[in-house]
């Protein structure tokens, strides 16, 4: 093998099927240097996710033209290594959230930083804007961005809210091929102390994952199931089959 050439690998054709670190190959002993440098920049890519923060400036625009009330709210965490290091704190809102900003929402959206924000800015109005025609003339619905929120969040702003189903936006444990993952958690009749086998999730939202159309499609059904048959979590089967076909 001359110096210098990357070695060919009889398993480069799974990176056909997959954005995983396979069949990268080697120079002599070593890594080529281009997928050093990539693995490096990923690695750069997760952590800074995990720093950002929600843009509210643009969300709340996003709210005002789609005429979605808004709202701020915080968890009881102080900065951002104590939510890293306090969960507890990020599934609770400060006492000083605990007023009704309104008297009712029957379903509320939560917005929440999680571990990227990044991802939740990026994809969060694609969903809801492909989501809202079909609940909004049905439900009332308000929308709730959180600061430092982790999933359960969503339960004591529901009771907030006195809403009967609660929608939480998240960002995703960044990976080192997707530091952009949204994933959203619903509950129907949520409170505090639910525990998550009452939840359903919709993961890995991101243009190498599941699409915004195919998490909208999802959304749908969980919540036209979830008020017509009064249940969530792992009670509400989902009939992928039906979903897809109404594509």
């Amino acid at each position: 093998m001359k110096k210098g050439i990357v070695a060919s690998n009889q398993w480069l054709k799974l990176k056909e099927l997959t954005n995983a670190r396979v069949a990268i190959g080697n120079v002599g002993p070593a890594l080529p240097l281009n997928e050093v440098l990539a693995l490096k920049e990923a690695h750069a890519m997760a952590k800074d996710a995990i720093v950002r923060t929600l843009d509210h400036t643009y969300l709340e625009r996003e709210c005002k033209t789609l005429e979605l009330p808004c709202f701020r709210f915080k968890s009881q965490v102080g900065d951002r290594l104590e939510y890293l290091k306090r969960p507890d704190l990020g599934r609770k809102i400060e006492t000083s959230n605990h007023k009704a900003p309104i008297d009712k929402a029957d379903i509320v959206l939560v917005i929440a930083d999680g571990l990227s924000a990044k991802a939740v800015n990026t994809n969060v109005f694609q969903v809801i804007k492909a989501v809202l025609p079909d609940i909004k003339s049905k439900y009332s619905v308000a929308v709730a961005l959180v600061e430092q929120g982790r999933v359960a969040i969503g339960d004591p702003i529901a009771k907030v809210f006195n809403a009967d189903f609660v929608a939480v936006f998240i960002g995703e444990r960044p990976g080192l091929s997707s530091p952009e993952s949204m994933g959203i958690y619903t509950t129907y009749k949520p409170h505090i102390g639910i525990t998550d086998e009452r939840r359903n999730c919709i993961s890995n939202i991101h243009r190498n994952g599941l699409s915004s159309s195919q998490a909208a499609s999802l959304l749908k059904y969980l919540i036209k199931e979830s008020f017509d048959k009064k249940i969530s979590g792992v009670k509400l089967k989902i009939d992928l089959k039906r979903i897809i076909e109404k594509q």
